[in-house]
């Protein structure tokens, strides 16, 4: 299809028309060949006028706390309130095969069948920060397919699992009752930037999720007044973390969550935090793919590739620094 088809397919198209559509567009986008990526810079151009209406909800979480099922539940509730429903579900990539199993359609077994829900699993290949390198752009596809609600759920890979937070409205940690102490609680990273926290499965054990809650909302305090200037308690008109618990399993506390989301979203809006928060995002986006473009076209110079194969010998045999190498490979691009 070509760009204009696709544009029509995702703002006109309705049912199996347009889902084929977005599938398509997000397949143009994650493409690495030249004239895709050309075809793909010209339908985000078109697109990006009927973008920015959507809530863009970052949801992330070690392996195994519950993100799949959590999401069912969430998108579920959310269409029996009349809404449309994205799902960008991240895949860990193999380091060996390259391989991801992209299995996150199947957990959301009703929600994947439901004609309001579009769910699209990614390879993360090789990006860090939890989310695939077009993670971005395939939530602007599905934004102008007119979905109300666009979740990223990330790979789950710990503390460091920041980066769907520089692309989302609102940032969404999921921790199990029993995951670590007070101290664990504190640590900077994932929890610092969160603006709010789920503690799952707590059906499980419901007094280790009460404490759990207690700990982590003493240790989101703390951290407002010597982290994050956006999460400040002291001001009535921004929005404080919390610290809610649910069991997704049972669907029992999704209704709690979204009024926090809506309280968070209403606050936000008011206040212009999100609409600078997007800003901040795009110049963001802009610079990644600056940085991106540059290590491609440095691999493509010609001197480059020829120095190459020699630098890497040298370095791996230990004849040469690793940084003198590199410098050498700069200087040969700049030559």
């Amino acid at each position: 299809m070509t760009p204009e088809v696709l544009l029509q397919g995702i703002v006109a198209g309705s049912g199996a028309v347009q889902r084929r559509a977005i599938a398509k567009a997000i397949t143009l986008l994650e493409s690495t060949r030249a004239d895709h990526r050309a075809q793909g810079d010209e339908l985000l151009t078109a697109l990006l006028p009927h973008t920015g209406r959507s809530f863009r909800l970052g949801i992330s979480g070690v392996p195994g706390v519950g993100k799949s099922t959590f999401i069912e539940a969430l998108g579920l509730y959310l269409i029996a309130q009349g809404l449309k429903v994205a799902v960008l579900a991240i895949d860990p990539s193999s380091t060996v095969s390259g391989g991801a199993i992209l299995g996150d359609k199947t957990r959301m077994e009703h929600l994947s069948m439901n004609e309001q829900a579009y769910i699209r699993p990614s390879p993360s290949s090789g990006t860090l920060g939890g989310v695939a390198e077009k993670t971005r752009e395939s939530m602007l596809v599905c934004e102008a397919a007119g979905y109300d609600v666009v979740i990223v759920e990330t790979v789950g890979v710990g503390q460091s699992e920041i980066a769907v937070q520089g692309m989302t409205d609102m940032f969404c940690v999921l921790q199990l009752p029993n995951a670590g102490d007070d101290l664990q609680a504190i640590k900077k990273g994932v929890m610092e930037l969160a603006d709010l926290v789920v503690i799952n499965k707590a059906d499980i054990d419901p007094h280790a999720a009460t404490r759990a809650q207690a700990q982590i909302t003493s240790s989101l305090r703390l951290l407002s007044m010597h982290g994050n200037p956006e999460h400040a308690h002291h001001d009535g008109a921004t929005w404080a973390p919390k610290v809610i618990t649910l069991s997704a399993l049972k669907g029992e506390g999704v209704d709690g969550f979204w009024a926090a989301v809506e309280e968070f979203r209403r606050l936000q809006t008011a206040n212009g935090r999100i609409a600078s928060r997007r800003e901040r995002q795009s110049l963001a986006w802009m610079w990644e793919r600056i940085d991106a473009g540059l290590k491609q076209a440095f691999r493509a110079h010609p001197q480059v590739r020829q120095l190459l194969p020699q630098m890497q010998a040298d370095v791996a045999a230990g004849r040469i620094a690793a940084s003198t190498a590199a410098r050498n490979l700069l200087a040969a691009q700049s030559g």
